[in-house]
């Protein structure tokens, strides 16, 4: 590459961050924002979530036409190739993270009894904060290509896991014991799978980053804790 290529190569870079981490700030703020809704049954702050999540849409568009532009113009070798793919596989999970928590906006809007269990609320929020924990430390790690910052976040996905495998669980015991528990905390298992889904997209960042700093790709198997899926729901009304 010239010089000259070799500038607009790394601005091409900065601007692709730039729009990665306002995607990640924009992120945070939905993931809050749906909580919030979800604890105070704010209907109005659950449609702003849902409205909202056309900016980050509109954030993951503006990154593929310019990760496209940059690749035409540029014709990067194979070490900066690998940069701009990383980003796009980035932008996408930042994306989904995006729909998550549209969808736990979605299901505030379905809650229309005043009825709650206030430990699955307190667990859920538990989970919350776990969530924003590592979509924050794998987005500091990305700005560093802080390689050990991301084998952080991607060895404590368990975690989040584990919190939902126990919440799944005590949330059965609280539908087997009471029938009014149970169309409550059949939302609260749907908000709980988007939550720990938010969490696997941030192990998903975080092997991304790990293929951007190291150049090769993670290949030990995932630590996983979650049971939810090999568990039954009640089926008696």
């Amino acid at each position: 590459m010239t010089d000259h290529t070799i500038r607009g190569f790394d601005a091409d870079l900065q601007e692709l961050a730039a729009k990665i981490a306002e995607m990640g700030n924009l992120d945070r703020e939905q993931i809050t924002d749906a909580m919030d809704a979800l604890v105070k049954r704010d209907f109005a702050l659950a449609k702003w979530v849902i409205e909202a999540d056309d900016r980050i849409d509109d954030l993951q568009r503006q990154v593929e036409e310019k990760a496209v532009a940059t690749i035409a113009r540029r014709q990067p070798m194979a070490i900066d190739l690998r940069e701009i793919v990383g980003v796009l596989h980035i932008a996408n999970d930042l994306e989904r993270i995006g729909d998550l928590a549209e969808n736990i906006a979605k299901r505030v809007l379905l809650l229309t009894e005043e009825f709650s269990i206030s430990e699955v609320v307190l667990q859920l929020q538990h989970m919350i904060g776990l969530v924003q924990d590592r979509l924050e430390r794998v987005l500091r790690s990305f700005q560093k290509r802080d390689l050990a910052g991301a084998l952080e976040v991607w060895r404590k996905d368990q975690e989040i896991d584990a919190v939902n495998s126990g919440l799944f669980r005590e949330m059965l015991t609280y539908m087997m014991e009471n029938p009014r528990n149970i169309t409550f905390c059949i939302h609260m298992v749907f908000c709980a799978k988007n939550v720990e889904r938010m969490g696997d997209h941030a192990t998903n960042i975080a092997e991304t980053v790990y293929y951007i700093a190291s150049g090769r790709p993670l290949t030990e198997k995932r630590p996983k804790a979650d049971v939810t899926s090999k568990e039954a729901l009640p089926l008696r009304a």
